[in-house]
């Protein structure tokens, strides 16, 4: 094969590939876009033949929906807390499993704290439901908390872990030379350096429990906003819909997109 037939080749190749990904690209997003673009239609029917002009009707119609609202209020309650309990939690696991190497149970520590990031939703679940039921705990804002606790405690620490791993340790060393305490090293060294990975973690708790629906599902008592989308969506889809599901994207990506910054931030 010459030179030119090469070079042919390959530039075909990359069109081949380039036009693949915008395929792949138009397959995953272009449903979603459109989505959008009809949570701002005027009529309440589906399809281009009924775009009736741009309108916030069902925007101004959610926020009066009072169910939809106690749901809104019931996921913003659980995020907040079990997002500043795992934070805490995550961070501190990720602190002794870097910087404290050898102690009793430390792999098995380890490995346990991957296994809600690695088992599949629904069996964690089901595990969740059997371990609420097995203690005669009513199904509550509380069981679902620690549940939204349980799984959000590694996502933080896998965050936190990451943040440490790059951090000079003969910082503390130092701070320690300088006669400050653990404490005092942790608060004014370690902490200020790790808070990029702190915050990112956070924000990424805080997006995955306010989106979450299969385990929220099983260990329910009052709906959050996703169960309660979940539930309107068997009885058919509504441009009202379209426009919790809009706003709920929109925060979705603004929290992913943040926490991603705050993790490259140095």
């Amino acid at each position: 094969m010459t030179t030119r037939e090469t070079t042919a080749l390959t530039r075909r190749l990359n069109r081949y590939l380039t036009g693949h990904t915008w395929a792949v690209y138009l397959f995953f997003y272009l449903p979603i876009l459109v989505l959008v673009v009809f949570s701002f239609n005027e009529s309440a029917a589906f399809g281009i033949r009924n775009w009736e002009g741009l309108s916030l009707r069902w925007y101004r119609q959610m926020f009066a929906n009072d169910n939809l609202m106690a749901a809104l209020r019931v996921s913003l309650v659980v995020a907040v807390v079990s997002t500043a309990i795992s934070t805490v939690l995550g961070t501190a696991a990720a602190l002794a499993l870097e910087r404290y190497r050898r102690w009793l149970g430390k792999k098995t520590f380890d490995a346990l704290l991957y296994l809600p990031v690695i088992i599949p939703d629904v069996t964690m679940a089901a595990m969740l439901l059997v371990f609420f039921t097995s203690l005669g705990q009513q199904l509550s804002v509380t069981t679902i908390i620690l549940s939204h606790i349980a799984f959000n405690i590694s996502f933080v620490s896998i965050v936190v872990r990451a943040r440490l791993a790059n951090l000079d340790a003969s910082l503390e060393e130092a701070a320690a030379d300088l006669y400050a305490g653990r404490w005092q090293a942790f608060r004014r060294v370690t902490l200020p350096l790790i808070m990029p990975g702190v915050l990112g973690g956070a924000l990424l708790a805080f997006t995955l429990s306010l989106d979450d629906v299969v385990i929220t599902q099983f260990v329910k008592g009052p709906d959050t906003l996703p169960t309660f989308v979940f539930g309107l969506i068997k009885r058919g889809v509504t441009p009202e819909i379209n426009a919790v599901s809009t706003l709920m994207l929109t925060a979705s990506v603004a929290l992913v997109l943040g926490s991603l910054a705050l993790q490259r931030r140095r």
